[in-house]
């Protein structure tokens, strides 16, 4: 059945299982391997070209294999369900995995049962303590502890399906240029700071491959997938009127139907494209659809923790990567939060204290179940993308724990979306240039126009002041947030007994960062 989209139709998606084979009995009768743990190669300086074309087209650099007989009786459920060439188009697939915490774990084991052709592993982080709180396939315990993560986690990944390829890339991400990112179909990365998760969607961008972003902070967490443009196909019965070339939504269309007779039934294969945009716009900048703008009932469906998501992430922009952790940072989170709820038109009593307080909380964290649920979704919309099968995300997943709901939101800004936004340099620039992904400096350093990328000029209404903040609406002052700061009416903006509640009502049994909050409010 097609995955429906709750920007597209109001419906909220049931939680999608990864259906996989763990069955270890196959795997006891295959010999011994060797895999080799240095990282993928990849193609020539040619490949930094963009393509300019469809994400779901057949990728040029692999030529599908014929599946063996010991793989059709390995994955036979999963060839049930999603048919053989699908599975062939998944096992030749490469596949980059960055971060290797306890959502990576999750994604990593999902895509190896699957049995994709190559997985790497890129992390340059060693192991500590507190990773062995959640990540399973750090199987030796202690004896991980000072060992590359990315190393340390692909012991356990091997035995899961000695088939898969499992490759070890034991540098940082920042390290890498973009031409590093050609050589992989789908780059997954997770648990990263958002200027980084931008400049990679821009390496994966020039050259046209799927991108996906994740993260989890305890209870919560969020997907971002940028497809650039995707083409995939659904089976079902003929209605009474036949399927025509046509657009659906903004970002959806159909570019063509066939029937078939199956018995008395008439079936009817439908191709749809879907259409993307970047981890830039959609991040920040980009609103909900006038379907939920033009309705205050959706408006009050739309889960605060797309504001608070978004707060963080300029939190964390502002304050070079780090997360709140005393009274200051809960004042200037809060002012954040209740802007950006504003700047997506939520009404002004859903962006609750109590929510505020509770995602402070787990900001940091990591809690298993959460990170199966995400890793499983992440997983199994990367398995539809790669056999081009049922609708894949569009474009972010916003996950609430507290209320088990992930609803999927499509955030766009406003003009062209999909393969034209590729176009990043002015003027004819020279794409053939180092994008100084080494240190990972910023867009600055990417020999491009930020602009051209897909920055936007502030909303209507919102000058910007020098911390990225509109002047006008909120300002904090002696503790709270001030609302009638120069004179403007703001009814989104917390009264005072909000933010002292917020402040002063913090819970004992918060995680690291929210605990360190609580103790300088109360110093202060």
């Amino acid at each position: 059945m097609e995955q429906q989209n709750q920007g597209q139709n109001g419906q909220r998606p049931a939680m999608a299982n990864l259906v996989n084979n763990g069955n270890p009995d196959p795997f006891a009768m295959i010999p011994e391997q060797h895999f080799p743990t240095g990282p993928m190669p990849v193609g020539g300086p040619n490949l930094m070209m963009p393509t300019m074309m469809a994400n779901g087209g057949v990728s040029g650099q692999l030529q599908p294999n014929s599946i063996s007989a010991d793989d059709i009786a390995l994955y036979d459920r999963q060839i049930r369900l999603w048919g053989m060439d699908a599975q062939v188009r998944i096992q030749n697939a490469n596949i980059l995995l960055i971060t290797m915490r306890a959502l990576a774990n999750e994604i990593a084991k999902n895509l190896v049962l699957a049995g994709v052709g190559s997985l790497t592993l890129l992390d340059g982080s060693p192991v500590t303590e507190v990773d062995l709180g959640a990540q399973f396939l750090l199987s030796r315990g202690d004896e991980c502890i000072g060992e590359n993560r990315a190393v340390a986690a692909s012991e356990a990944l091997r035995k899961l399906n000695p088939r898969v390829r499992v490759h070890v890339d034991p540098e940082s991400v920042t390290a890498k240029g973009p031409s590093y990112f050609a050589g992989y179909d789908v780059v997954i990365a997770t648990d990263l700071d958002p200027d980084t998760f931008n400049i990679i969607n821009t390496a994966t961008r020039i050259n046209g491959k799927a991108f996906y972003a994740a993260g989890s902070h305890g209870m919560y967490g969020f997907i971002f997938s940028d497809l650039i443009e995707h083409d995939y196909v659904i089976e079902r019965d003929m209605g009474n009127i036949a399927t025509g070339p046509k657009i659906e939504t903004r970002t959806r269309s159909i570019i063509h139907a066939k029937t078939r007779k199956d018995g008395p039934k008439t079936i009817e294969t439908v191709t749809k494209r879907e259409l993307y945009s970047t981890w830039f716009l959609a991040s920040d900048v980009a609103v909900l659809p006038q379907e939920f703008t033009s309705s205050r009932r959706r408006l009050k469906s739309v889960s605060p923790v797309l504001s608070c998501l978004r707060a963080l992430w300029e939190f964390k922009q502002l304050r070079g990567g780090a997360l709140p952790s005393n009274r200051e940072d809960l004042k200037l989170f809060t002012q954040i939060a209740t802007q950006k709820h504003k700047a997506l038109s939520l009404p002004s009593e859903t962006l609750r204290p109590e929510v505020l307080r509770s995602f402070l909380q787990n900001v940091g964290s990591e809690i298993a179940p959460v990170a199966a649920i995400l890793g499983g979704q992440l997983s199994q919309d990367v398995i539809n993308v790669l056999g081009h099968r049922e609708q894949p995300i569009q474009n972010m997943v916003i996950f609430d724990g507290e209320k088990l709901d992930a609803p999927i939101y499509p955030l766009h800004p406003e003009g062209a979306l999909g393969a034209s936004l590729l176009s990043l340099v002015p003027n004819g620039g020279d794409m053939g240039m180092d994008l100084g992904m080494g240190g990972m400096g910023g867009m600055h350093g990417m020999g491009m126009d930020a602009g051209a990328f897909g920055a936007m000029p502030p909303l209507d209404g919102m000058s910007m002041g020098g911390a990225g903040l509109p002047h006008g609406d909120a300002l904090v002052t002696g503790g709270i947030v001030d609302a009638n700061a120069q004179n403007t009416s703001a009814p989104e903006a917390y009264s005072s007994q909000q933010a002292n509640a917020l402040s002063a009502d913090q819970s004992s049994n918060a995680p690291e960062q929210p605990t360190e909050l609580t103790e300088g409010a109360a110093a202060a």
